[in-house]
């Protein structure tokens, strides 16, 4: 018997060895591990029982072999599993009372990896079930935590069981359903945090590492604007393309987009060499075979950008590059005159001297009825290029969106900002609304017209309901886990010079037809002399120079509209 004994130690030894048993970590085994014990022990017992046949001169029976296996594979699979339970695990380090209860929302398979995680890792976050819309789920236990019911239930739950965190674990829910989902859980005063993108799913990348927190985009409730980008390979493929303000948050993005649609070369100009640096460096590592120029310039600078043209004849040129922050502006009202006009004017004229074929200016619904100078300065800029697109070969066109989620000097960094530093998070006036977009969107409107254009228009997109800026305030203060006016406070600053309670997109002349894009639109402005222009822009020029007192009352001739908003 003890030859068998030896016999059976070797071949399931050899076995187990062969199945990588020895090289796995038992605290997180699953049921991989419980199949390669099955292989292991049954092709070890089969190897055993021939070999006794070809070495034994009195054969064992067949039975023994059987009840060996099951014997070896209740050991084998009984000393893992009591190894897996004497692991060291969160629960012995934290007491109960330093748990963070967590509620995941959506019980499919990324919300069974967050639990995963949520148990094996030394974070004090206990989960103690799922929300799931599915009834067939309802009453279930999904890898041992219950079903307690839809997201109706939220509220409910969240007070019953003292929820301080909900993850939504649902990556391919639509804009609408994120956003239904997070506008319940906002008032529930837990922190609320969410899975990013299917992709993280797919690609095994979940874990508490990717989960994020819950942003006003997603309350937006507006699906983001899907736009045609094939089309854009027949005007920027092999084609020199010139980004200037590429170091900014508009910029930067165009850079990223465009530099995947195989452009002959990008141009990136900027002034400040540090953010042209950063873009740079980051569009090598994504696109190694790009070609990318660096070019810090100023575009006020008339020669410098001159030369940049003659040199490197870009056909397609992005302007974004402009003085954006409406009180600044309103305190320096020559540099907003001197970037945005006189800055716009240079490569618009650069644009037309050297054949550029497209040509679109990044502007702001701030240029429509403005109360600010940077907002007419944006008007004037528009004014200009619609003037020189009537007599170019070179088509110009501006695009007009709304605030831009997320970009610099934007309002929802500073919101998050200082509810971090425990408030008070400050609104300049509780009736003031915008139109809001995301990054991507913007730019991918930019893109779009650049298909679209054919001279002079003004494109504008459809951005659905424009956003009371107290309720981002309030939300965002939920979303982080705490009630507003109680615990961080909201303070009104009243309205900073040059704003106003509410921005529009189109003015009364511009009349808006349909694109082939149902959330474009393009307006148009009468005929505009560049002659007429040519000369109003002289003047400008020289009281800006001589007497920089007077530059918004020359502001209002050349823009009857613009009407300064008093402060106090």
């Amino acid at each position: 018997m003890y030859r068998l004994c030896v016999l059976n130690t070797i071949c399931l030894g050899f076995c187990l060895y062969y199945f990588r048993l020895y090289h796995r970590a038992w605290r997180y085994a699953s049921i991989d591990e419980l199949l390669a014990i099955g292989k292991g022990v049954l092709v070890g017992g089969v190897v055993s029982h021939i070999c006794s046949w070809l070495l034994f001169s009195e054969p064992v029976p067949l039975s023994v072999f059987v009840h060996s296996i099951e014997n070896i594979l209740l050991l084998v699979c009984g000393s893992r599993f009591v190894w897996r339970l004497m692991s060291p695990k969160v629960t012995k380090e934290i007491p109960p009372e330093g748990f963070t209860h967590v509620l995941i929302v959506g019980a499919g398979a990324c919300g069974v990896m967050i639990v995963k995680e949520l148990k094996s890792s030394r974070r004090a976050m206990k989960p103690v079930g799922f929300i799931d819309d599915d009834s067939g789920k309802s009453n279930l236990q999904v890898y041992g935590l219950p079903v307690l019911g839809n997201r109706d239930r939220i509220p409910e739950i969240v007070e019953r069981y003292k929820i301080k965190e909900i993850i939504i674990a649902i990556p391919s829910a639509t804009k609408d359903d994120i956003s239904q989902i997070a506008r319940i859980c906002k008032n529930t005063g837990a922190a609320l945090k969410m899975i990013p993108r299917i992709d993280d799913l797919i690609s095994g990348k979940v874990s508490l590492s990717t989960v994020r927190e819950v942003s006003v985009e997603d309350l937006l409730g507006r699906e983001p604007v899907q736009t045609d980008l094939a089309g854009i390979m027949n005007y920027v493929k092999h084609q020199t393309v010139l980004i200037t303000g590429a170091g900014g948050s508009i910029g930067s993005e165009l850079s990223r987009q465009l530099a995947g649609y195989h452009p002959g070369k990008l141009l990136l100009l900027g002034h400040g060499e540090n953010s042209i640096y950063q873009i740079g460096r980051e569009l090598k590592k994504d696109y190694p075979e790009l070609s990318c120029e660096l070019i810090i310039a100023d575009i006020q600078d008339e020669k410098r950008i001159d030369q940049i043209f003659r040199v490197h004849r870009p056909q397609v040129v992005f302007h974004a590059a402009a003085h954006k922050h409406v009180p600044i502006m309103e305190r320096n009202p020559a540099e907003a005159v001197k970037n945005n006009v006189f800055g716009t004017k240079n490569v618009a004229d650069c644009s037309s001297r050297y054949g550029v074929d497209r040509f679109v200016l990044i502007s702001t619904d701030k240029a429509v009825n403005p109360t600010s100078v940077m907002g007419t300065t944006k008007r004037i800029a528009e004014m200009y290029i619609q003037s020189l697109s009537a007599s170019s070969q070179t088509k110009f066109a501006a695009v007009r969106f709304g605030n831009v989620l997320g970009s610099r000097g934007s309002v929802i960094p500073v919101f998050k900002q200082q509810i971090l530093e425990g408030g008070p998070v400050t609104v300049t006036h509780p009736e003031m609304v915008r139109y809001f977009m995301t990054i991507p969107e913007a730019v991918q409107l930019v893109l779009q017209a650049g298909s679209f254009l054919k001279g002079g228009e003004i494109f504008v997109l459809d951005m659905g309901e424009p956003v009371k800026i107290v309720t981002l305030a309030e939300d965002l203060i939920r979303l982080s886990g705490y009630d507003p006016y109680s615990e961080i406070d909201i303070a009104f600053t009243g309205i900073r010079d040059g704003e106003k309670m509410y921005e529009e997109l189109l003015t009364d002349e511009e009349h808006t037809t349909a694109t082939c894009h149902n959330r474009i639109f393009v307006g148009r402005s009468g005929d505009l002399s560049i002659h007429q222009m040519e000369l109003e822009l002289a003047r400008l020029r020289k009281i800006t120079e001589d007497d920089t007192t007077s530059v918004q009352e020359t502001l209002k001739h050349l823009v009857p509209k613009y009407e300064a908003v008093p402060t106090g």
